[in-house]
């Protein structure tokens, strides 16, 4: 089912904050980056890619390739959002 605009807004707002404490554990980082790619990949990973965090490997998954190196908290946070680890 796909998620609602309000519960989209509610995803990123907790990988928002996953971000931030993220970055200040690690003591460095780019918040800046990985703030502004938070909607995006919220949008893709809940609401458009064909995913499946019980079945990683399935052969007709969507990928995506994050080029952008200084936003990687924002893919780790929504990954883990998402349920990967």
């Amino acid at each position: 089912m796909k998620d609602t605009v309000s519960n989209l807004r509610g995803i990123s707002n907790k990988i928002r904050i996953n971000i931030i404490e993220m970055l200040y554990a690690a003591g460095s980082g780019h918040p800046g980056g990985s703030l502004s790619a938070v909607e995006i990949l919220t949008v893709l990973y809940f609401n458009i890619m064909k995913i499946n965090p019980s079945v990683p490997h399935m052969e007709e998954r969507d990928r995506f390739i994050l080029s952008k190196g200084h936003a990687a908290p924002a893919l780790y946070a929504v990954l883990a959002e998402k349920g990967f680890f």
